[in-house]
C-alpha cells in the first residue's frame, strides 16, 4: 500500500492538475451522515416522502421535519481531515477543481476556491416561485413550520437538489469544462451510483486522464477505470498522500 501511495504521489508530481470528484464519504467524519448505509438519512426518511420535489411542494412542513435535522448537522460540521487535504492540494498548485456531489460547503471552507456543486448547496434558501435566494441562517431554521419568502410568502427550500429537479445548467457546464483539461480525476468518498454525476470520472478517463479513487469499498469505478485504488478513509489516506508528496 506504501508503495502504491508512493506512486500516486509521483503522478501528481508528474503531472498535477487534478479535478476532484467527491462525494457523501468525504464528509461522514465531519459529522454529517451519507445518505445510504446502515447510518444513513434514508434509514430514517424514506427518499420517496421527503427528498422529492413534488412531496416538498405538496407537503412542505413534512419535510421540513427532516430538513431542519440534517441542516443541523451541517451547521455543526468542520472539515474533515481529507476536506483540508483537498485545500493545501489546491494552495500547492497540483489541485485545479472540485466537482462535488455534496450540499455542505465544507470545501470552501476547507480552503478550496473553484467547487463546482453539482447537487447546489443547502447554505441557502430558494424560494421555487420567484427564484429569489438568501443565506440559510440559524433564525430560519427554528421558523415553524417552515421558513417563507418574504416576497411570496411561499415555502422555502434548501439549494441542494431534489429528486425530481434538474441539476443546474451552470454547474453542468463547469463541471465538463473542468474535466476536459484535468489530466488526474482523483475521485473521493463516492459510491458511484448516482447518476447523471457519475458519468463526470468516465469523461475524464475517456480524455485521457489518469484515474485515482479514494474509497472505503470498490465501486463501480474500481474495476472500470480506476488506475489507482487507494481504500480506505479519506481522511486518513489523503494526508498520507500529501506527507509522501512533502505538502504539510
Amino acid at each position: 500500500m506504501v508503495e502504491t501511495y508512493r506512486e500516486v504521489a509521483q503522478l501528481i508530481r508528474e503531472r498535477g492538475n487534478i479535478v476532484a470528484f467527491t462525494g457523501a464519504g468525504i464528509s461522514v467524519e465531519s459529522g454529517i451522515p451519507a445518505f445510504r448505509g446502515a447510518q444513513g438519512l434514508w434509514e430514517k426518511y424514506d427518499p420517496a416522502d421527503y427528498a422529492d420535489i413534488r412531496s416538498f411542494i405538496e407537503e412542505p412542513a413534512k419535510v421540513w421535519t427532516m430538513l431542519r435535522e440534517m441542516t443541523r448537522l451541517i451547521f455543526d460540521a468542520k472539515p474533515s481531515p481529507a476536506h483540508l487535504a483537498l485545500g493545501l492540494l489546491e494552495k500547492a498548485g497540483f489541485l485545479r477543481s472540485i466537482v462535488t456531489q455534496n450540499v455542505d460547503g465544507l470545501h470552501q471552507r476547507a480552503g478550496n476556491t473553484d467547487v463546482i456543486e453539482y447537487h447546489g448547496n443547502s447554505l441557502y434558501l430558494v424560494c421555487l416561485k420567484c427564484q429569489g435566494k438568501v443565506p440559510f441562517t440559524e433564525e430560519a431554521l427554528s421558523l415553524m413550520p417552515y421558513p417563507v419568502c418574504d416576497k411570496c410568502r411561499e415555502p422555502l427550500k434548501p439549494d441542494g437538489v431534489f429528486f425530481g429537479e434538474q441539476i443546474p445548467t451552470s454547474a453542468v457546464q463547469r463541471a465538463h469544462e473542468a474535466v476536459q483539461k484535468c489530466r488526474i480525476m482523483m475521485i473521493v468518498g463516492t459510491s458511484g451510483v448516482v447518476y447523471p454525476a457519475a458519468e463526470i470520472p468516465f469523461l475524464a478517463a475517456s480524455r485521457g486522464a489518469a484515474v485515482v479513487e479514494i474509497n472505503v469499498s470498490p465501486t463501480p469505478f474500481t474495476s472500470g477505470i480506476s488506475g489507482y485504488f487507494l481504500q480506505g478513509s479519506a481522511s486518513r489516506v489523503l494526508p498520507d498522500v500529501l506527507h509522501i508528496l512533502g505538502v504539510e
